[in-house]
């Protein structure tokens, strides 16, 4: 995965469904497009909000971090 872009945390804050189209959310330093889940309407997913780096809160889901599988990485988080 080292050919994927860098960006800051203030460029994944803008892809949170709200300032910019796109829906981005980062785990463990890899930041995922999850725009086409039907989860992340509107950037928010229960009480998670999109733009921001949910590491430390997936240990409260009810799932794994093996559900970002589906979803694509497309960047890192620098």
């Amino acid at each position: 995965m080292s050919e994927l872009p860098v960006y800051t945390k203030s460029q994944l804050a803008l892809r949170n469904g709200q300032d910019k189209p796109q829906i981005w959310v980062a785990l463990n330093g890899i930041i995922y497009d999850v725009t086409d889940s039907r989860l992340w309407r509107n950037g928010k997913h229960y009480e998670h909000w999109a733009g921001q780096d949910l590491t430390h809160e997936l240990k409260d889901a009810p799932h794994t971090e093996m559900v970002f599988e589906r979803f694509t990485a497309i960047g890192k988080l620098g």
